[in-house]
């Protein structure tokens, strides 16, 4: 009898199981990235929409272009909101957050900024 430290019987199913955990984790850890670079863009998106909008406004010197901004940034499904919204000069900076859930690690937000004006 061998002992049972050198029997190598199941030793296929332990590594098999090893390797469907690992792609497992893999997997979700692309699920997650992905979904946090999908927010980055949305973000992005929402906020060069916005801040041309804005600047529109700004340029035909209407009273308050962030207003603008900020219903245009709300309109759309990306649950985006204005977390900052400035005028420099004949320019609209502005910071748009997007929510995105990342699973066990909570909600976060997905931060972008972006600055529209006039050219020239």
């Amino acid at each position: 009898m061998t002992p049972c430290w050198r029997d190598e019987r199941g030793f296929a199913t332990i590594t098999g199981a090893f390797a469907i955990a690992a792609v497992a984790a893999a997997t979700l850890a692309v699920l997650y990235v992905g979904g946090a670079v999908l927010a980055r863009h949305r973000a992005q998106s929402a906020a060069d929409l916005a801040a041309l909008a804005g600047a529109a406004d700004l340029v035909m010197a209407l009273p308050d272009p962030c207003v603008t901004a900020r219903q245009i940034a709300e309109v759309q499904r990306t649950r985006a909101r204005v977390r900052s919204c400035r005028t420099d000069g004949t320019d609209l900076v502005l910071s748009v957050a997007v929510p995105v859930a990342l699973g066990p690690f909570g909600m976060h937000e997905a931060v972008a900024t972006a600055r529209a004006g006039p050219v020239g």
